[in-house]
């Protein structure tokens, strides 16, 4: 059997988990198109989003990272190089997250062309139970119009656009 260590993540992970984040492919992603700054993953890992956060340890090496959200939901994230036993791996961390952290119910929310890990849910006793689509919506033209009228009254009155424009884009 595989063994393996959930150990807290603390401020000397912080780059291994922006590293963590920026191997993963745009079909695994569910959170962002593009990967954040360094400076604004920090801030994100500080704010504490999520219930639980852990790093995976297996022979001595830490290998990926999992978490427990606070709406009991889980993701198990290995490095792209751990190439023996990954799916193994995984599952031994879920089973962990499961007995350690006991809810009523866990729930994984993945890109639905994410087609391994979907399997690897579904195999473990997961049932999906819904869809959730998204729509990029586009700026009101009308605020633009605006934002530029605003700026011509002022320039008109005598006032320094650059001193004043960011009451208008913030």
């Amino acid at each position: 059997m595989i063994s393996i260590k959930l150990i807290q993540i603390s401020s000397k992970h912080y780059k291994f988990l922006y590293n963590l984040l920026a191997e993963r492919k745009p079909y695994e992603n569910i959170s962002h198109k593009k990967i954040p700054s360094y400076s604004n993953h920090v801030k994100f890992i500080k704010s504490k989003p999520y219930l639980k956060w852990v790093l995976i340890e297996y022979r001595e090496k830490i290998i990926g990272a999992a978490y427990l959200s606070k709406n009991n939901e889980i993701a198990i994230w290995i490095k792209k190089s751990v190439r023996d036993h990954k799916m193994t791996i995984h599952k031994k961390t879920l089973q962990e997250i499961i007995t350690k952290f006991t809810r009523k119910k866990y729930f994984a929310n993945l890109n639905p062309r994410n087609k391994k890990m979907i399997n690897f849910y579904k195999k473990n006793g997961f049932e999906l139970i819904h869809f959730t689509f998204e729509l990029d919506g586009k700026k009101d033209e009308n605020v633009v119009e605006n934002d530029k009228k605003k700026i011509e009254f002022l320039k008109k009155n005598g006032y320094n656009i650059a001193q004043h424009v960011y009451c208008f884009f913030k």
